[in-house]
């Protein structure tokens, strides 16, 4: 898919038109952390996540958490990171 300057230019006079000057640094933003968040999922081992979730029940020396608590576990292990 080639684009060319004009087709760039019209589709950000467009975006310009629909969301105004204030809307498109967020958008942009959000739209950077999408694809980095998605490029990350992409590269991410799953053994590694379920070694790391083992590490810490064995560390903490608890039963298995239900699904909901080791999803708020990995929230706050990436929070970390």
């Amino acid at each position: 898919m080639n684009l060319g300057w004009t087709e760039i230019l019209l589709i950000g006079g467009i975006a310009l038109l629909l969301f105004g000057p204030s809307k498109l640094p967020g958008l942009g933003r959000s739209l950077g952390e999408s694809i980095r968040g998605f490029k990350k999922a992409l590269n991410e081992d799953p053994k590694e996540e379920s070694e790391v979730n083992r590490e810490q029940l064995t560390r903490n020396n608890q039963a298995p958490m239900n699904p909901s608590e080791v999803k708020q576990e990995e929230r706050d292990v990436n929070k970390k990171s």
